[in-house]
């Protein structure tokens, strides 16, 4: 059994019963439990006036990278860095090498995360057999398993037949279909948004329809078939608005955001956070910076706002990470060739507190967007994950939200010191992480 854990004097915000208060958290046996009059002896009191207790982060989109990318990422290392992040469900994608398409690949996935620690790993199993696009896999063995879910993410469901029978069969398992809604035919592997930063760098632009035109051939099909369509990292404003009017029409379609799209532009990609003096401006030698590059790419102030106007209103559900870790060697190569990509999880908060010191969203709602809003595409079983209600598990993040502290990736957890953010100060840090009742990250004490 997990030692007693006493939380005294925290900003207590729990978004499934809409309080936010300040007080205690009681943790025995895994679960949190009503606060005693008098302490067992053998509890740890954790002081926790300033800072803010909420219920672990649940990430919808992470890349653990194994089986077959150890190299970048390691179950065991990215649970850690999902802990230092606050986070205690992580949702491993099936872009590993063998895919996630089968259930012995699944059972290989539950039982490195239970033999790394205490954060929680589900499965997203592949849509089509080694996420080739042309054979359904197995969902039906997959789910029992325990995948909670299917996408070929890294790559779109190859085609409408394919997305037809996915939602078909996901539906009758009750279980999502998460699909990186992107044209390759019109990308080509592009990876910088089309806009005038593209232009100002010579760089061919990844237009905002290669993203959109997917986004309105799921839906399509969903109001065909029924189902969920989960719209993974959503970052055009076009895609929001598909989003809004479908569930305007009771289609069961969810979003995600990830702290990048959420909180930089493609100005980003000029290096430094884009010169002083506007895209006009003269280009220094941090311009291409490989490390802002991601799929989809960071796109304009226009999509970004409208992007946090989703997030606000709920038309978009959850922010989940896509963490993606990489070597030095996939960024260290000229923008066109380099790998897309960038380790979040341990940088999420930070990111994320400034729109909340802006004024864009309010702290109770984005800690719900970090926990109860994953929760709900996960599905009904998870709910209690995002609860700090009495008899739930002891699932807890402490956070400091005025702390300042600058990214040092040689400090990170992560194998991937890829982030555009390093060298830089964000404010907002975790304190602790407890999974399950014991602690994943942090020690007692300031």
């Amino acid at each position: 059994m997990s030692r007693s854990i006493l939380i005294t004097g925290a900003r207590v915000i729990d978004p499934v019963s809409g309080s936010d208060r300040t007080g205690d958290l009681f943790i025995r046996d895994g679960v949190i439990t009503a606060s005693p009059e008098t302490a067992p002896v053998d509890t740890l009191v954790v002081d926790g006036k300033g800072l803010v207790a909420a219920p672990g982060f649940i990430d919808l989109h992470a890349h653990l990278r194994e089986p077959g990318f150890e190299d970048r990422e390691s179950i065991e290392t990215g649970t850690a860095a999902a802990a230092a992040g606050g986070f205690t469900t992580v949702c491993a994608m099936p872009n590993t090498s063998p895919a996630i398409d089968t259930a012995a690949v699944v059972d290989f996935i539950t039982h490195r995360a239970r033999e790394a620690g205490p954060i929680r790993v589900l499965a997203f199993g592949a849509v089509s057999r080694g996420r080739k696009g042309v054979e359904l896999t197995d969902m039906e063995e997959l789910a029992r398993a325990g995948a909670v879910g299917f996408t070929d993410d890294g790559s779109p469901v190859a085609t409408g037949l394919l997305m037809e029978k996915a939602l078909l069969y996901a539906g009758e398992l009750g279980l999502p279909v998460m699909d990186h809604c992107e044209d390759h035919s019109i990308t080509a592997g592009l990876g910088m948004h089309e806009g005038a930063v593209a232009s100002r760098l010579g760089l061919a632009g990844y237009p905002s329809a290669a993203e959109e035109s997917l986004v309105a051939r799921d839906i399509a099909l969903l109001g065909l078939t029924g189902g969920h369509f989960h719209v993974a990292h959503v970052s055009t404003a076009g895609g929001v608005e598909m989003v809004r009017m479908a569930k305007r029409r009771g289609l069961r379609v969810t979003a995600e955001v990830t702290p990048n799209h959420l909180t930089m532009t493609d100005e980003w990609v000029l290096g430094a956070n884009g010169p002083a003096d506007g895209i006009a401006g003269s280009l220094t030698l941090a311009a291409y910076e490989t490390r802002a590059k991601v799929s989809p790419p960071l796109r304009s102030r226009t999509d970004r706002d409208a992007l946090i106007e989703g997030l606000c209103d709920g038309t978009i559900d959850a922010v989940a990470t896509d963490h993606a870790p990489h070597t030095f060697g996939d960024k260290a190569t000229p923008f066109d060739e380099a790998a897309v990509g960038i380790s979040t999880l341990e940088t999420a908060l930070g990111s994320l507190m400034s729109l909340v010191r802006s004024g864009a969203i309010d702290l109770p709602t984005l800690v719900a967007r970090l926990t109860t809003g994953p929760a709900s595409v996960l599905g009904e079983r998870f709910a209690n994950l995002a609860s700090l209600a009495v008899g739930t598990p002891a699932d807890i993040v402490l956070f400091d939200p005025e702390e300042c502290w600058t990214v040092d990736v040689s400090r990170f957890a992560s194998k991937g010191k890829n982030t555009p953010l390093a060298g830089q100060t964000l404010q907002g840090r975790v304190r602790m992480t407890i999974a399950g009742g014991e602690i994943a990250f942090g020690k007692v004490g300031r």
